[in-house]
Protein backbone atom coordinates (compact mmCIF):
# COMPACT_ATOMS: atom_id res chain seq x y z
CA UNK A 1 0.00 0.00 0.00
CA UNK A 2 2.64 2.39 0.86
CA UNK A 3 4.98 1.71 -2.37
CA UNK A 4 1.55 2.14 -4.36
CA UNK A 5 0.84 5.35 -2.81
CA UNK A 6 4.86 6.30 -2.88
CA UNK A 7 4.45 5.69 -6.76
CA UNK A 8 1.25 7.39 -7.46
CA UNK A 9 3.44 10.36 -5.80
CA UNK A 10 6.27 10.25 -7.77
CA UNK A 11 4.20 10.19 -11.42
CA UNK A 12 2.19 13.18 -9.69
CA UNK A 13 5.41 14.93 -9.43
CA UNK A 14 6.44 13.90 -13.09
CA UNK A 15 3.44 14.83 -14.49
CA UNK A 16 3.52 18.36 -13.08
CA UNK A 17 6.89 19.05 -14.01
CA UNK A 18 5.89 18.32 -17.47
CA UNK A 19 2.84 19.86 -17.67
CA UNK A 20 4.80 22.83 -16.27
CA UNK A 21 7.18 22.49 -19.12
CA UNK A 22 4.89 22.29 -21.72
CA UNK A 23 2.94 25.18 -20.67
CA UNK A 24 5.94 27.58 -20.03
CA UNK A 25 7.28 26.61 -23.47
CA UNK A 26 4.12 27.35 -24.85
CA UNK A 27 3.84 30.81 -23.35
CA UNK A 28 7.41 32.11 -23.35
CA UNK A 29 8.89 30.23 -26.53
CA UNK A 30 11.13 26.87 -25.86
CA UNK A 31 14.71 28.95 -25.45
CA UNK A 32 13.10 31.34 -22.99
CA UNK A 33 12.42 28.50 -20.00
CA UNK A 34 14.89 27.40 -17.47
CA UNK A 35 15.08 24.28 -15.18
CA UNK A 36 14.61 27.05 -12.86
CA UNK A 37 11.11 28.31 -14.40
CA UNK A 38 9.71 25.25 -14.49
CA UNK A 39 10.57 23.65 -11.13
CA UNK A 40 9.37 26.78 -9.59
CA UNK A 41 5.76 26.43 -11.52
CA UNK A 42 5.29 23.28 -10.48
CA UNK A 43 6.67 23.74 -6.67
CA UNK A 44 9.67 21.58 -6.50
CA UNK A 45 13.36 21.56 -6.23
CA UNK A 46 15.62 21.72 -8.99
CA UNK A 47 16.76 18.71 -7.06
CA UNK A 48 13.97 17.15 -7.92
CA UNK A 49 13.42 18.32 -11.48
CA UNK A 50 16.97 15.86 -11.24
CA UNK A 51 15.62 12.77 -10.18
CA UNK A 52 12.71 12.56 -12.92
CA UNK A 53 14.50 14.39 -16.18
CA UNK A 54 17.74 15.17 -17.43
CA UNK A 55 16.74 18.73 -19.14
CA UNK A 56 13.72 20.62 -20.37
CA UNK A 57 13.36 18.94 -23.75
CA UNK A 58 13.02 15.48 -21.84
CA UNK A 59 10.27 17.22 -19.47
CA UNK A 60 8.64 18.33 -22.30
CA UNK A 61 8.16 15.43 -23.82
CA UNK A 62 6.89 12.83 -21.06
CA UNK A 63 3.88 13.63 -21.72
CA UNK A 64 4.21 11.93 -25.08
CA UNK A 65 6.52 9.26 -23.52
CA UNK A 66 4.50 7.84 -20.99
CA UNK A 67 1.33 8.41 -22.86
CA UNK A 68 2.98 5.50 -25.11
CA UNK A 69 3.93 3.20 -22.36
CA UNK A 70 -0.02 3.81 -20.92
CA UNK A 71 -1.33 2.43 -24.60
CA UNK A 72 1.33 -0.63 -24.62
CA UNK A 73 -0.30 -1.57 -20.85
CA UNK A 74 -3.50 -0.31 -22.18
CA UNK A 75 -3.24 -3.47 -25.14
CA UNK A 76 -2.57 -5.86 -22.32
CA UNK A 77 -5.20 -5.18 -20.34
CA UNK A 78 -7.54 -5.85 -23.19
CA UNK A 79 -9.91 -8.80 -22.99
CA UNK A 80 -7.70 -11.99 -24.18
CA UNK A 81 -10.65 -12.84 -26.75
CA UNK A 82 -11.18 -9.59 -28.18
CA UNK A 83 -9.59 -9.34 -31.74
CA UNK A 84 -6.02 -7.87 -31.68
CA UNK A 85 -6.89 -4.55 -34.45
CA UNK A 86 -10.11 -3.92 -32.20
CA UNK A 87 -7.77 -3.78 -29.06
CA UNK A 88 -5.42 -1.86 -30.72
CA UNK A 89 -7.52 1.15 -31.76
CA UNK A 90 -8.77 1.44 -28.53
CA UNK A 91 -5.73 1.00 -26.50
CA UNK A 92 -4.57 4.20 -28.56
CA UNK A 93 -7.83 5.71 -28.91
CA UNK A 94 -8.65 5.55 -24.84
CA UNK A 95 -5.49 8.01 -24.22
CA UNK A 96 -6.61 10.44 -25.98
CA UNK A 97 -10.58 11.41 -24.68
CA UNK A 98 -8.95 14.31 -23.56
CA UNK A 99 -8.35 15.16 -27.19
CA UNK A 100 -12.39 15.40 -28.33
CA UNK A 101 -12.38 18.66 -28.67
CA UNK A 102 -10.71 21.18 -30.97
CA UNK A 103 -7.91 22.97 -29.01
CA UNK A 104 -7.28 27.31 -28.78
CA UNK A 105 -5.47 28.53 -32.08
CA UNK A 106 -3.03 30.36 -30.09
CA UNK A 107 -2.10 27.88 -28.12
CA UNK A 108 -1.86 25.18 -30.52
CA UNK A 109 0.39 27.37 -32.68
CA UNK A 110 2.87 27.89 -29.33
CA UNK A 111 2.83 24.09 -29.30
CA UNK A 112 3.80 23.32 -33.10
CA UNK A 113 6.66 25.57 -32.57
CA UNK A 114 7.72 24.03 -29.39
CA UNK A 115 7.49 20.80 -30.92
CA UNK A 116 8.56 21.35 -34.22
CA UNK A 117 11.94 22.85 -32.69
CA UNK A 118 15.33 21.50 -34.03
CA UNK A 119 16.49 21.20 -30.44
CA UNK A 120 13.51 19.05 -29.64
CA UNK A 121 13.71 16.88 -32.56
CA UNK A 122 15.06 14.01 -30.79
CA UNK A 123 13.23 13.59 -27.73
CA UNK A 124 10.07 13.50 -30.25
CA UNK A 125 11.79 10.60 -32.43
CA UNK A 126 12.60 8.84 -28.59
CA UNK A 127 8.76 9.32 -28.29
CA UNK A 128 8.11 7.80 -31.13
CA UNK A 129 10.52 5.01 -30.87
CA UNK A 130 8.96 4.20 -27.02
CA UNK A 131 5.52 4.09 -28.35
CA UNK A 132 6.19 1.72 -31.36
CA UNK A 133 8.45 -0.80 -28.52
CA UNK A 134 5.44 -1.05 -26.07
CA UNK A 135 3.27 -1.76 -28.88
CA UNK A 136 5.13 -4.06 -30.25
CA UNK A 137 6.28 -5.90 -26.65
CA UNK A 138 2.26 -5.82 -26.55
CA UNK A 139 1.24 -6.96 -29.46
CA UNK A 140 4.13 -9.76 -29.20
CA UNK A 141 2.44 -11.56 -26.06
CA UNK A 142 -1.14 -10.92 -27.18
CA UNK A 143 -0.14 -12.86 -30.98
CA UNK A 144 2.19 -15.59 -28.64
CA UNK A 145 5.33 -14.84 -30.83
CA UNK A 146 9.07 -14.44 -30.02
CA UNK A 147 9.32 -10.29 -30.07
CA UNK A 148 13.13 -11.52 -31.01
CA UNK A 149 12.49 -13.91 -33.97
CA UNK A 150 8.97 -12.66 -35.50
CA UNK A 151 9.10 -9.00 -36.83
CA UNK A 152 5.64 -8.70 -37.05
CA UNK A 153 5.01 -7.20 -33.97
CA UNK A 154 7.22 -4.63 -34.97
CA UNK A 155 5.94 -3.91 -38.52
CA UNK A 156 2.36 -3.77 -36.83
CA UNK A 157 3.26 -1.18 -34.29
CA UNK A 158 5.72 0.60 -36.61
CA UNK A 159 2.20 1.00 -38.60
CA UNK A 160 0.36 2.49 -35.82
CA UNK A 161 3.25 4.84 -35.06
CA UNK A 162 3.43 5.89 -38.40
CA UNK A 163 -0.84 6.67 -38.96
CA UNK A 164 -1.06 8.19 -35.43
CA UNK A 165 2.10 10.53 -36.50
CA UNK A 166 0.06 11.38 -39.67
CA UNK A 167 -2.75 12.41 -38.01
CA UNK A 168 -0.85 14.44 -35.67
CA UNK A 169 0.71 16.35 -38.62
CA UNK A 170 -2.79 17.12 -39.96
CA UNK A 171 -3.96 18.25 -36.59
CA UNK A 172 -1.31 21.01 -36.18
CA UNK A 173 -1.91 21.80 -39.90
CA UNK A 174 -5.99 22.34 -39.64
CA UNK A 175 -6.98 25.10 -40.20
CA UNK A 176 -9.32 26.28 -37.98
CA UNK A 177 -8.25 23.78 -35.16
CA UNK A 178 -10.24 20.61 -34.87
CA UNK A 179 -9.62 17.65 -32.73
CA UNK A 180 -7.56 15.26 -32.68
CA UNK A 181 -9.20 12.42 -31.49
CA UNK A 182 -11.23 12.02 -34.77
CA UNK A 183 -8.20 12.06 -37.02
CA UNK A 184 -6.40 9.28 -35.11
CA UNK A 185 -9.38 7.25 -35.64
CA UNK A 186 -9.53 7.78 -38.80
CA UNK A 187 -6.01 7.59 -39.49
CA UNK A 188 -6.45 3.96 -37.95
CA UNK A 189 -9.07 3.53 -39.76
CA UNK A 190 -7.62 3.93 -43.08
CA UNK A 191 -4.78 1.67 -41.97
CA UNK A 192 -7.07 -1.10 -41.83
CA UNK A 193 -8.84 -0.72 -44.70
CA UNK A 194 -5.36 -0.46 -46.59
CA UNK A 195 -4.11 -3.08 -45.23
CA UNK A 196 -7.16 -5.52 -46.14
CA UNK A 197 -6.90 -4.28 -49.74
CA UNK A 198 -3.19 -4.95 -50.10
CA UNK A 199 -4.15 -8.73 -49.13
Amino acid sequence: MVSGLRERKKLAVRRALSSAAVRLAVERGLENVTIEDITAEAGVSVRTFGNYFSGKYEAICATGTDRARRIGAELLARPAGEPLWEALVFAVLAHYEAADRAPDREWLAGLKLVLSAPAIRGEYLKINAEMQQALAEAIAVRTGVDLGQDMYPQILAGAVTAASQVAVRHWFAADPPVPLRPLLRRALDQLATACSEVV
